[in-house]
């Protein structure tokens, strides 16, 4: 596997963005190749983490509203780079790219630094993967907060927003990351925001990840990573932590799939699930205080593993 690292500098003098990378090292389970896995972890380093896991193709800079609030509220928040995102390694091919594969290496990446009484916040992708780390090892978890995400089997149609946004991704000449993520919200992103996006990706050698995350969405039931997730699914189906879903009102692409999460994960009943109004796909972007305040919110109103 041949991997690209973005320089260093790309990362200078991003916009509400003060934060210290840290490193953790990963293994690769198929050909033993080591990734970087970057990832800032902000606020009281003794208190219970929050862990935010964006989706495709941001990276934990979606996260930057949500972080600031929360670490004045004396939270400490933990928001990684997925493979291929940010300032994590990048596979440079895209068959690099597999589902199992960001499970394994998300996977490896938590268990390098033990993370313990998690909040889970997931968006996007960052639930297709969270929501196999809950499953996988529910005992780390203490709360759930699922945004704009879902955990696909390929057994339901995945509508058209998703086909759309599919066939734009694999047919676009030219994959701007910046401009995925400018759709995708109601903001009126600035120039130098719409930069900070960019910053991962030098040039079109760098968006492999980014090509490749749309076509591994489980859209049918044969779908290699199928099983995996219905797997995935019967745990869930036994998880009784608390649950919340903060999906926003203005997103084509998970609407409705709140649904499903609020129906079949026995932790989600009776909690004040939430919709964010005004917030597009990539509602941290576009209500990321809102969001951190529900977050917050829901951690002080639910006991955690410790005060049980």
């Amino acid at each position: 596997m041949d991997v690209l690292r973005t320089p260093d500098d790309r990362f200078e003098g991003l916009p509400d963005w003060p934060y210290r990378p840290h490193y953790t090292t990963v293994v690769d389970p198929i050909d033993g190749t080591e990734l970087r896995v970057a990832h800032v972890d902000e606020g009281p380093g003794d208190a219970d983490p929050i862990l935010c896991l964006h989706g495709e193709p941001s990276w934990s800079y979606l996260y930057r509203h949500v972080i600031r609030v929360l670490v004045a509220a004396g939270h400490r928040v933990v928001a990684p780079d997925l493979v291929g995102f940010g300032r994590s390694d990048k596979p440079s091919e895209r068959s690099d790219y597999t589902y199992a594969r960001h499970v394994a290496w998300t996977t490896q990446w938590l268990e390098a630094l033990d993370l313990q009484h998690v909040t889970l916040v997931c968006q996007d992708w960052g639930g297709l993967i969270g929501l196999r780390l809950v499953a996988a090892q529910p005992d780390r978890f203490d709360r759930l907060v699922a945004a704009n995400t879902f955990l696909p089997t390929g057994d339901r149609d995945p509508g058209d927003g998703f086909r759309m946004w599919r066939e734009f991704s694999q047919t676009v000449p030219e994959f701007s990351c910046s401009s995925v993520v400018d759709l995708g919200t109601t903001s009126t992103l600035s120039p130098e925001v719409l930069a900070a996006y960019d910053a991962p990706f030098p040039d079109q050698t760098y968006v492999a990840g980014a090509r490749q995350f749309p076509v591994l969405v489980p859209a049918s039931p044969e779908d290699p990573e199928a099983p995996a997730n219905r797997v995935a699914w019967e745990e869930l189906e036994r998880f009784e932590r608390p649950v919340l879903c903060a999906f926003s009102d203005r997103d084509p692409v998970t609407a409705g799939a709140d649904r499903h999460l609020r129906e079949r994960i026995p932790g989600a009943a009776g909690q004040p699930h939430t919709t964010v109004e005004g917030g597009g796909h990539f509602l941290q972007e576009d209500c990321g205080e809102r969001l951190a305040e529900i977050v917050a919110g829901f951690v002080a109103a639910t006991p955690g593993a410790r005060d049980r």
